[in-house]
């Protein structure tokens, strides 16, 4: 039976001191957490997300902090396994599931960034284990798909089949002529959704699932343009899709 080692590359490349738990690499696991959740942070912040700069700095590096006290607890035989680290990511794992939250066209928003606080605290505590390859090749992945698949995922929704809507009509008699049109577009009304969030503002609002059923759309049209068709009939106050 083989049992490979657990030499990290990097850790190797900087010298056999970073992967001690001396001063040194002590300062240089929390500065790299510092600096990886600064730069996810900055990412976040310049979309406007809720968690930015701060959040991700702080989960980051609390993250890098506990798995160090946990070697340290390991290596003096106070603990038997990391339970300072498993403490952490649950409470940063509860803490992220704030970010997340409805609109009121019932979009679900903060998702991502609530996964990617999570994820960022499991890329804090790798560095932290000084495993800075594993961390470092994670957190490449993780900002990859963070900043450049936006344009890939758009592009997939825009010529998928299913998608949903949210459906402003000046009159809630205009619902029945609405789905009517759909159909005749060749397009499936899957569920309508009335929303709360509008009553007594004079205007009726649905969230609307819909399916593309005729190859010719399919083919032919993506959501916007079925969208922008479907803005010109008269009853129609606002339309857009629920991304």
């Amino acid at each position: 039976m083989f049992i490979q080692s657990l030499e990290d590359p990097i850790g190797a490349l900087i010298g056999g001191w970073a992967g001690e738990l001396s001063l040194g690499a002590i300062i240089l696991r929390i500065g790299l957490a510092f600096l990886l959740g600064a730069i996810t942070g900055c990412e976040r912040a310049s979309n406007r997300h809720i968690a930015g700069l701060r959040t991700f700095i702080l989960v980051s590096t609390a993250s890098a902090s506990a798995m160090l006290a946990d070697l340290s607890l390991m290596q003096a035989g106070m603990l038997s396994f990391p339970a300072v680290s498993a403490a952490t990511v649950l409470g940063i794992a509860n803490i992220s599931t704030y970010s997340i939250s409805y609109s009121s066209k019932n979009q679900i928003k903060g998702l991502t960034t609530a996964v990617a606080v999570w994820s960022t605290s499991i890329i804090g505590l790798t560095i932290g284990a000084g495993l800075y390859t594993a961390g470092l090749v994670g957190y490449a992945a993780m900002i990859l798909c963070l900043s450049c698949l936006n344009p890939m995922e758009a592009w997939l929704k825009d010529r998928s089949n299913h998608f949903e809507i949210h459906l402003e009509l000046s009159e809630r008699s205009g619902l029945q002529d609405f789905t009517a049109t759909l159909r005749k577009l060749g397009v499936r009304v899957d569920d309508i959704e009335s929303n709360p969030a509008y009553l007594n503002s004079g205007i009726s609002v649905y969230t609307i699932s819909l399916t593309v059923l005729d190859k010719e759309l399919k083919k032919d049209r993506t959501h916007k343009n079925t969208i922008d068709a479907l803005q010109s009939l008269d009853y129609v106050r606002y339309i857009e899709e629920i991304r």
